[in-house]
């Protein structure tokens, strides 16, 4: 019975006993036999592939890895790039904060709200405040050449000794209680209301150009 154990395990077919010429065979001996051929392929079987449970470990990173990315704050995903520097600026809540004597050439601040925000000495030649809301704001000593008010809210403003050449002010932007003592409005678009408005208490000279902010104004 034994061997007939071991020959179904093995899958090899038993060889038949022929021999009749000794009766004294004892088959004690049979159920000692190694059953290794059997045990070793289980035993394998048991045992994962190293180069298998490397390339899984490696899969389960780069998924790990590639969730994290996909969930990253928007605000750190889309950081730098572009003209803009390396912070977004762009539909930000930015009240109160600091930009006072960086540069920030053509900075995006479009739709920003930047009430309080300190500008003082700022470069920031060619930046968007398109729609943005600067109440408050202080941009005095501001290189604001060719930036964009367009639709801004400039209102209570600080734009003493602002050079604004050649800046746009399209659209409903607004000036109204702003200090405009020494800021150079050269060749800026102003609605003809606003103009007249800034012309009232228009004085100065800018100390960059050395034009007078009446003039720039072309106040009567």
């Amino acid at each position: 019975m034994a061997l007939l154990n071991v020959s179904l395990c093995t899958k090899i077919p038993p060889k038949p006993h022929l021999s009749i010429t000794k009766p004294s065979l004892s088959i004690p001996h049979l159920p000692s036999l190694s059953f290794s051929h059997c045990d070793k392929p289980q035993h394998q079987a048991l045992i994962p592939n190293k180069q298998l449970v490397e390339d899984f470990a490696k899969t389960g990173f780069l998924a790990i890895l590639s969730v994290s990315l996909f969930f990253t704050d928007p605000a750190l995903a889309f950081k730098g790039g572009g003209p803009y520097g390396s912070e977004v600026t762009r539909g930000q809540d930015l009240t109160g904060k600091d930009f006072s004597g960086r540069t920030l050439i053509k900075q995006d601040f479009k739709t920003s709200i930047l009430r309080q925000a300190n500008f003082k000495g700022a470069k920031l030649l060619g930046a968007s405040f398109f729609d943005a809301d600067l109440t408050g704001a202080d941009l005095s000593d501001a290189d604001l050449r060719s930036a964009d008010f367009s639709l801004a809210n400039v209102t209570k403003a600080n734009l003493s000794n602002a050079n604004l050449e050649g800046a746009l002010a399209t659209g409903n932007t607004s000036f109204r209680g702003s200090n405009i003592t020494g800021a150079d409005f050269t060749d800026v678009p102003l609605r003809e209301d606003q103009r007249e408005y800034l012309c009232k208490f228009a004085d100065g000279v800018n100390p960059t150009t050395g034009n007078a902010t009446r003039d720039t104004l072309l106040c009567n």
